[in-house]
């Protein structure tokens, strides 16, 4: 199976695939807002009589580059999530994992419905990947966490390289040593990373984009080189950037056009096809 994008509905994609064939399923579908998810992309330009003041009392002007929007809404969310993780449940080889991507507004019904398809002794982890950055709420805790449920399809065999996490510094370094603090610590199941940087080369402009590093380290340690990937609600289709860099084949499927001018951007230069 070659490196593949698919514009459209996901389900009877999904159902047209053979069984077992990924050894990693990550999702990240709409989080059911209820409202919906935008992003403007913009760009400063230095400008004499612009409209902002950045280092050294430069001025800069901005510009306005496009804005890219989905609606975030479903009367019946696990409703419409439960025939697709059923399908995530088929695809997956005996040795894989699957990674679903939520917030806390859904998170708690989600690892229920996740319990019913997979069954309760599959759930391997709650990972939390905390940020910070945005707005801080004066009338509550600021929400800045995800959650992430990793379910493996058979609890007594999957794919774990421990040996290929990527190490973290120590926020007591002197506590451990030199070479301890040198070498760093394997993450825990709180992932403390920034989300993508509004002015980074990273950012595509796409709503709800994730940042690489994240896919990054899911990859490495769920997936060999090689072994074939899936993301049905592709986004920005930062899992295949990280499959490609990796070594590993992916397919990606989301029904957002603006999601695919997106991909083809960011796989210029890659063997994908766009059936």
């Amino acid at each position: 199976m070659e490196n593949t994008v698919y514009l459209g509905n996901n389900l009877p994609i999904l159902e047209s695939l053979p069984d077992e064939t990924f050894s990693l399923i990550y999702i990240d579908p709409p989080f059911n807002t209820g409202h919906a998810q935008t992003r403007t992309q913009m760009k400063n330009i230095r400008d004499e009589e612009g409209d902002r003041v950045g280092f050294k009392g430069q001025t800069y002007k901005t510009i306005e580059l496009g804005t890219q929007s989905y609606t975030d809404s479903f009367d019946d969310f696990t409703g419409f999530l439960k025939p697709r993780l059923e399908q995530a449940y088929r695809l997956l080889a005996n040795n894989g994992s699957l990674f679903f991507h939520i917030d806390c507004r859904e998170s708690h019904y989600c690892k229920i419905l996740l319990d019913q398809i997979f069954g309760r002794s599959s759930f391997m982890n709650e990972i939390i990947w905390a940020y910070d950055y945005g707005a801080r709420s004066k009338s509550r805790w600021p929400a800045k966490h995800d959650t992430i449920f990793w379910y493996a399809k058979n609890p007594n065999d999957y794919i774990f390289n421990f040996d290929a996490m990527d190490r973290i510094p120590y926020m007591a370094p002197g506590l451990v040593g030199p070479e301890k603090a040198a070498r760093g610590k394997t993450p825990t199941d709180v992932w403390w990373h920034t989300i993508v940087s509004p002015t980074g080369k990273e950012k595509t402009g796409y709503p709800t984009q994730k940042p690489l590093g994240i896919l990054r380290r899911i990859l490495k340690v769920h997936s060999n080189p090689g072994d074939h990937v899936l993301d049905f609600f592709a986004g920005s289709g930062t899992t295949g950037v990280a499959a490609a860099e990796l070594g590993r084949h992916f397919v990606l499927m989301d029904e957002n056009p603006e999601a695919l001018a997106v991909m083809k951007r960011r796989f210029a230069g890659t063997p994908v096809l766009f059936p």
